[in-house]
Parts: structure tokens; sequence; C-alpha cells
């Protein structure tokens, strides 16, 4: 990565930056997406996306990508790597980095390598996107912010808008938020809005160092196709099992052979308990069968080719624990 630019001048003071946080009169409108431009003129930089365990960190990232690059579901801890999104906008490409929410309990093998994960992404990047949901923060949101580096600019990014119920709360809100950390921006939206997640380019855009881009413009993330194998498979094993079935599950690619336009994957659901195996598995292999018709029809769709994906389960008891076997199994 190049050097970085200086970081652009803070706002002119609190009160700008509300104004244009919440859409006052005045504010500036975000302009639309540039035309591409000569090589010398283009932008690419790195952009940190942080934030405690759900609150929406994965779904912004797909936002942003415009497809689906990293999974989610409702069972804290889903995203469980460093994922890398790309997306390029006119002139600039923005590399966005989704990365685990920062984990303050168990401090199993597992959990000191996903923020072992979260500590390296922050450590290089041109700009951080601190997610938090608008209007609320909590120790777990705090532990988060302490680890920023104080040389990147942050942009507070108050995800979940359109659950706020009363708007004119979000002023004091955001002042207090300002105590705690000089941001560069304020930034409050709903990551399902596409109106919203366009501003947030235009806002992003002047954080970007100018520089040739790093990848193609048709590149939407550097992740494998046999690691989007496996997240779609845990993805799927998340959403259908629910609640029941601990956060230590996880998915190891055993084969992944490609012919064509058709690949062939084999897999195996790790879990810890012989009695979490009758979970994943189900009545007669009714949920294992679900589990792999889903990930396949979403790899068929993420490809645009035929996919046989083969499922088994293992119980591997304490592997979250062991730290040979975290590494084993693909985390750093």
């Amino acid at each position: 990565m190049s050097q970085k630019t200086p970081a652009p001048p803070p706002a002119d003071n609190l009160e700008a930056m509300l104004a244009r946080a919440l859409g006052k009169p005045g504010a500036a409108e975000a302009p639309e997406p540039k035309p591409e431009v000569a090589e010398a003129d283009q932008r690419c930089g790195y952009v940190a996306i942080v934030g405690k365990p759900n609150v929406g960190k994965s779904t912004l990232l797909n936002a942003l990508v415009g497809q689906k690059v990293s999974i989610t579901s409702r069972k804290a801890q889903t995203t469980r790597h460093r994922i890398t999104g790309i997306r390029t906008e006119g002139a600039s490409q923005y590399i966005f980095v989704d990365t685990p929410g920062f984990q303050t309990r168990h401090g199993n093998a597992l959990n000191r390598s996903l923020n072992k994960t979260v500590l390296g992404a922050v450590a290089d990047v041109d700009l951080i996107l601190f997610v938090v949901e608008a209007g609320r923060f909590n120790l777990a949101d705090a532990k988060v912010l302490s680890l920023l580096p104080p040389d990147v600019p942050v942009i507070l990014l108050a995800n979940k808008l359109d659950e706020v119920h009363r708007r004119g709360d979000l002023a004091p809100w955001l002042r207090s938020m300002q105590e705690r950390h000089a941001f560069a921006e304020f930034v409050p939206m709903s990551a399902k809005a596409a109106k919203d997640i366009q501003r947030l380019f235009t806002i992003c855009e002047k954080y970007l160092p100018q520089q040739p881009w790093i990848h193609d413009a048709e590149d939407l993330t550097d992740r494998s196709e046999r690691f989007m194998a496996a997240e779609m498979v845990r993805e799927k094993l998340f959403r259908l099992t629910g609640d029941e079935l601990p956060y230590t599950s996880t998915v190891i690619i055993d084969r992944f052979e490609e012919e064509g336009q058709l690949r062939r994957i084999a897999a195996t659901i790790v879990v810890e308990r012989e009695g979490h195996k009758g979970m994943v598995i189900g009545d007669k292999g009714e949920k294992l069968k679900r589990i792999g018709t889903e990930a396949r029809m979403e790899l068929e769709k993420l490809w645009g080719g035929k996919v046989f994906l083969e499922l088994w389960v293992k119980v591997r008891s304490g592997w979250a624990d062991d730290e040979a076997r975290v590494r084993s199994f693909g985390y750093e």
C-alpha cells in the first residue's frame, strides 16, 4: 500500500458536522458519481468496517459492494475472517475490509484469533467506519472504540437509522459521541437504503489516496471461491439452526474441483458435541439437506454456474480452545 495522504482537515465545527449529518438546510448535497478519468487521477484506498457483533457490518459491506461477499445471520460472531469487498465507482476504488465483531467474552483460542483479525485490519487503512446502532452506545462499543489508532480518520456510522423513532434525539447523542472521540464525520444511515449507501461513497472518497487502482474494476472480493463456499455453508448452518447451535461450529472444505462452469464441492460441518450433530442433521437428514440446498443455490447465484455440494458432519470436541486446531481450520 502506498504512503497515506494526509487526512482531510476536520469539519469546520461540530455544528457544521451535525448539519451535514442530519440533512439540515444548507448542508452539502451529495454530488453525482464522477465519470472515469485518467489513471493519474485515480483514487484507491482501504476502508475498515469495525464495531461490536451484530451492528450490521456485514450487511453494510454487501450493500457497498453490491453483491453478497460477507455472510450474515442473527447469531453473534457470524463473521470470523477479514473479508475484503471491492467497489469501483467512477475514478475511485474502495477496498472495504469487514472484520469480526470484537469479542469481550469467552477468551478461548477462537476469540483470540478473531480479535487479532480486528486489530490487524485497522492497523494499515486509510479510513475507519466505526459502526454503531443509531442513538445507542454501550461498553462493547466503547471497547472497540478504544482500540482504534489515533492517526487514522474515523467516521461515526450510525446504522439502523430506520429504527430510530425520535430523530430529535440524534443531535444530542452525536454531540456526546464527539466527546468520546474526535470523529471526522457523522453519517446517520440505514445500510438497507440505496441512497444512503451512495451518499457514503461520496463522503469516503476524499479520504482515499490518489494512486492507481489495486484491483480490476470488475473485482468484488479478493477471497477465493473455496473460501466463499465454506462461508455460504456456515451462513445457512447458523440461519437454519437458530440459537440452538453454539457459535463454535465451523465448516471445512475437503474437496473443491472445477470442471468448466461446474464446481464439485465436499465439505465437513464441525461441531463440538455429539448432541450438536443431531441438531445439524435433523429428522431423517432433512436439516442437513436443507442447509446444503440453500448453500448450493446461493453459490450458483454467486458464480453463475452449476454446483454439486456434498456435506458431512463430524464432532471435534474442544476445537475452539485448541490453538493448533483453530489455525488448521483456517483462522489467523
